[in-house]
């Protein structure tokens, strides 16, 4: 077999790492190479038809290498790396994977990394899966790289994502507790006769827009806190709005 350096280089570049892979497509070139004498040699034109039908990089859209890597963009841009973020972007969209995966991924992150730290982030990525439908590949992957630059270097929290969590085990576990007849609607005479939102304080005519001491939760179950907003971005302020309702809902006791 003769195999020059440079058509060598080539086929190496082409297996991205894998000895399986380096060694079926040099079997393609060496059959479809090899003479009357058994002698095989690799030209620069075979190597190009044999390297375009199979050197797509290492991306299996189901297995272990795919969710590899979406699980080091999603860790990247958790963990405020934005040029680690932009690596692993390229590597997914040079491997093949559907740009639009890419971007329900950055809307989820949006919400379950950063939240309310930074509500904009998440009309960012949706701009951006926006912005890939529109246009397609490859002018809407600009948009999916802004948006992971954005969440990338956007304040983090996932208090919102805890919150969530939370108050989904205490629905299912807390079962189909009733409504508070002062929290019901109440568009016919009948509802209100028997009571539905009868006592109900309408938060704009109360002190500061706020009925204090007001619990919203079924009667049978106690107030919860779920949402522990950070001292991050928006949240900052998020938690000092809180602090000072709470202070408000203790004067009522």
């Amino acid at each position: 077999m003769e195999l020059p350096a440079k058509i060598r280089d080539w086929f190496i570049a082409a297996a991205d790492g894998d000895a399986r892979r380096l060694l079926n497509l040099l079997e393609i070139a060496i059959e479809i190479a090899r003479d009357e004498q058994d002698r095989a040699v690799i030209t620069e034109s075979l190597a190009k038809d044999v390297l375009a039908g199979g050197g797509a990089r290492r991306f299996d859209k189901q297995g272990d290498i795919f969710y590899d890597q979406i699980s080091a963009l999603h860790k990247a841009i958790r963990g405020s790396h934005p040029d680690a973020s932009l690596y692993w972007l390229c590597r997914m969209l040079d491997g093949g994977c559907d740009p639009l995966y890419i971007a329900r991924r950055l809307v989820r992150i949006a919400s379950e990394d950063i939240g309310n730290a930074d509500p904009r982030a998440l009309q960012l990525a949706l701009n951006a899966w926006d912005a890939q439908q529109r246009l397609g590949s490859p002018e809407g992957e600009l948009a999916l790289a802004q948006a992971a630059v954005y969440l990338a270097c956007a304040p983090k929290s996932n208090a919102v994502y805890r919150a969530f969590q939370a108050a989904s085990r205490d629905a299912a576990a807390y079962g189909s507790l009733e409504v508070p007849l002062r929290l019901r609607n109440a568009p016919t005479q009948l509802m209100r006769e028997i009571g539905a939102g009868k006592g109900y304080r309408y938060a704009h005519d109360e002190p500061e827009g706020y009925a204090a001491g007001e619990s919203y939760f079924p009667d049978e179950m106690k107030p919860r806190q779920y949402y522990h907003p950070t001292d991050r971005g928006l949240e900052a302020k998020i938690a000092a709005k809180l602090a000072h309702l709470k202070m408000l809902d203790e004067t009522m006791d």
